[in-house]
């Protein structure tokens, strides 16, 4: 990125949007400290060391460098070198063969880093993965809460530090790259992607956005911690319109919101969904991710308006494109349609997981045939190129630091996600004063989520989809009352709320089982007959009734609204379930701010703030305190 001003107009659009939201029922509750002075890299500097390099090469090791399969569809690692490979990902399901381990990680990043030794220009090799709350694949790394509970602290320091302590773990494995910070700004909570996000009001994601950017990548690329971040999904990803989606489950079962169309005039599209990218870019990002989505009905991974005109001229992004998972397949043509669109519409480097042979094969025949100019593959490899050197990883042996390993999962880390996991929850209700819990009391812990880690993580959790149970190194919200209590009836548990009898008060924690992508897609939010259930035995026994709820976005409440004294978000924590006993049992003021408006019905599911008409259960920026 050139070290030069976003053109004024966006500068003053996102000062401007929190004045716009202002005007609705309830005012945005945003950090009205002053965001530290913007200092971007300037990568164009770069090029002076890039122009040689590509002068060298040969249009295979272009093509190469803009090629990025999935490292679980390699037939070997000699491909590497053999099909000069800029890039190599691992997918939210694709992991080392030896497993999760952060060995096992650490061994897979740099055999595959030595094979782009191999090669004549020993160009090296850029390995990126999902670490989105977290080194998130990695057993034993520290999961942070999701975006959405993040949101909810409107704490930009403590978003800089979670992304910061990431990008440490992440390249505590020798990996240098993530598909992250993710500035969706998510619209309709049928949405299974809805925790990606910050929140649904532009300004506070534009502002977090940004701090997610510092963190990961600091003011220097190059330096031993830093790793390269990926601003995601550009464009509109959060406005999809119910009924639009592309993906289908089987024959019959439609995704009907992920990956559909945003239907917006251009004016309210951009100040919607344009402002979480000038900070970032400014912040220096040097990846971008374009959508799945589609913008009134053109494909974002083929909409050269947008990625070229828009971002790459009218906001002076100078890092590159890279397109998600097999988004190029769901352009209209046959494939030499598809990559000769997304190519000439300023796609960059293509993430190919299983196809990228047949990609590289069909982009060299259409510059041998003139049908996309030798020049924009120039510009796309010059991107890519200048990047690479603006980390240092020509000036490296690029080999994980072993010195590092002993910082993944470190009680120092864990301590930041536990202050994170508190400063995120959202105390909803608390008639009674039924929290906080005294610690001398009786407790009974029931609910699925009680003693589950797994459903306390949530999507993109060791696995794409997460999983259940002990899925990885972390603490329970059970066990981690039952750490802090001093009663000596202790605590005790029940999965249905069946035994709570004889306690003071009964905690009862609810809410989503994990997913992720269009596996979330869900035209109805209520809450489980097993949920339900759970809440109303705890009720039976004539005790308080604590609900916490472990989700990946605001549920209907109407069947348990009535049964609960208190009600606290917890969102999808992660790892550290310290952090919700801490609110619970008063060692921590609840502070946080809901970051989405949370609906009474699902005829509110696309209810945002500054709506004309605006009557929710809970109004965006809700959130008690004792």
């Amino acid at each position: 990125m050139k070290l030069k001003e976003i053109p004024f107009g966006y500068l003053l659009l996102i000062l401007l949007l929190g004045f716009a939201t202002c005007s609705g029922p309830s005012e945005p509750t945003v950090s009205e400290e002053a965001s530290p002075p913007v200092t971007g890299i300037d990568f164009t500097l770069f090029d002076t060391k890039v122009d040689p390099l590509l002068a060298q090469m040969t249009l295979d090791e272009k093509i190469g460098q803009m090629t990025q399969p999935d490292q679980d569809f390699l037939k070997s690692d000699d491909e590497i070198a053999e099909l000069f490979l800029g890039s190599v990902l691992s997918g939210g399901n694709s992991d080392p063969e030896a497993g999760n381990s952060i060995e096992a990680w650490t061994e897979m990043y740099e055999r595959y880093q030595a094979e782009a030794g191999k090669t004549r220009l020993k160009i090296p090799l850029l390995f990126g993965v999902d670490a989105v709350h977290g080194h998130s694949n990695v057993i034993g790394a520290v999961l942070f809460p999701h975006n959405i509970g993040l949101g909810c602290t409107r704490n930009e320091e403590l978003i800089e530090e979670v992304a910061r302590i990431t990008a440490v773990e992440v390249k505590a494995t020798g990996i240098h790259w993530t598909f992250a910070p993710c500035v969706t700004v998510p619209r309709d909570l049928r949405w299974g992607r809805v925790y990606e996000g910050f929140s649904e009001e532009p300004e506070l994601v534009a502002r977090l956005g940004a701090a997610a950017t510092r963190g990961l990548q600091g003011t220097d690329l190059s330096a031993p911690l830093s790793v390269l971040a990926c601003a995601k999904h550009f464009l509109g990803d959060g406005g999809t319109t119910w009924g639009t989606g592309t993906v289908r489950r089987g024959e019959d079962d439609f995704y009907p919101i992920d990956r559909g169309d945003t239907r917006l005039e251009e004016a309210d599209f951009r100040r919607i969904h344009l402002a979480g990218y000038p900070p970032s870019i400014q912040w220096g990002a040097g990846s971008i991710m374009p959508s799945y989505s589609s913008w009134n009905g053109e494909k974002l991974s083929g909409h050269k308006y947008l990625l070229t005109d828009v971002l790459k001229q009218e906001l002076g992004f100078e890092g590159f494109l890279i397109s998600d998972y097999n988004a190029i397949d769901e352009l209209p043509g046959d494939y030499r349609e598809q990559v000769k669109r997304s190519v000439m519409a300023g796609m960059d480097m293509f993430m190919v997981p299983e196809r990228y042979r047949e990609f590289i094969g069909t982009l060299k025949s259409l510059v041998e045939d003139g049908e996309v100019p030798l020049e924009r593959i120039d510009d796309a490899v010059r991107r890519i190129l200048r990047v690479k050197l603006a980390m240092g990883l020509f000036d490296k042996d690029n080999m994980a630091d072993p010195e590092l390993r002993k910082l993944i999962g470190s009680p120092e880390h864990r301590e930041v996600a536990r202050d994170a996991v508190r400063q995120s929850l959202v105390l909803l209700k608390n008639e009674g004063n039924a929290l906080p819990i005294r610690k001398e009391a009786r407790i009974h812990v029931a609910g699925r989520g009680a003693d589950d880690l797994g459903m306390q993580c949530g999507g993109w959790s060791i696995d794409w989809q997460g999983g259940s149970g002990e899925i990885t190194e972390g603490t329970t919200i059970l066990q981690a009352v039952k750490a802090a209590v001093t009663s000596e009836a202790g605590v005790t548990y029940s999965k249905d709320g069946s035994a709570a009898a004889g306690s003071d008060v009964a905690v009862v924690v609810i809410g989503e089982s994990p997913y992720a992508e269009f596996m979330g897609d869900r035209e109805d939010l209520s809450l489980s007959s097993e949920d339900v259930e759970a809440v109303q035995n705890a009720k039976k026994a004539g005790v308080p009734v604590v609900v916490v709820l472990l989700t990946g976005r605001p549920v209907l409440l109407d069947s348990i609204l009535d049964e609960a004294d208190a009600i606290v978000a917890a969102w999808w924590p992660g790892t550290e379930g310290q952090g919700v006993a801490d609110v619970l049992l008063g060692d921590f003021n609840p502070t946080g701010k809901l970051s989405f408006t949370w609906p009474r019905d699902m005829s509110q599911a696309d209810l945002n703030v500054g709506d004309a008409v605006y009557d929710p259960l809970f109004p965006f920026g809700f959130g008690l305190s004792y």
